[in-house]
């Protein structure tokens, strides 16, 4: 299987926090990167017939040889699927998250994503990656 991928918004402070976050815990490097606002970005949401102008994270899960398609993960679920990948206690936290029902999970992201620009702030530009992670973001 390929490397499940992040979609994240490349000038939220939030999301860019997020992808740090998951750069520090995931040991395994199992994750790639690719922010909405990349052309790489667009296609993947187009073939899943998903708004480019999406502003949530999402997760791709590439082909593999169970699967004829990838798929796309997209708000809490991804949010679950992204600390699963992780270390330490994180997939316990995801555990406990599958035990919320999803639509309120889904109430609780798209009140964060609302105003996180306002309370995490906002990038001009997507910032660049360090040129030790650089390899893991498909979008450069």
């Amino acid at each position: 299987m390929g490397h499940p991928i992040l979609l994240y918004d490349g000038v939220c402070g939030l999301c860019n926090r997020l992808v740090q976050f998951v750069l520090k815990r995931d040991h395994a490097a199992q994750l790639r990167f690719a922010s909405l606002q990349s052309d790489f970005a667009v296609r993947i949401l187009a073939r899943h017939r998903v708004n480019s102008q999406l502003e949530t994270v999402s997760v791709v899960l590439p082909d593999s040889p169970l699967r004829q398609s990838d798929s796309l993960l997209q708000r809490s679920q991804a949010v679950i699927f992204v600390l699963s990948q992780l270390g330490g206690i994180w997939p316990a936290a995801a555990f406990l998250l599958r035990l919320i029902p999803g639509p309120i999970r889904d109430w609780g992201y798209s009140l964060i994503a609302r105003h996180r620009y306002r309370i995490f702030g906002r990038y001009e530009a997507c910032p660049l990656p360090s040129p030790e992670t650089r390899a893991r973001f498909l979008d450069q």
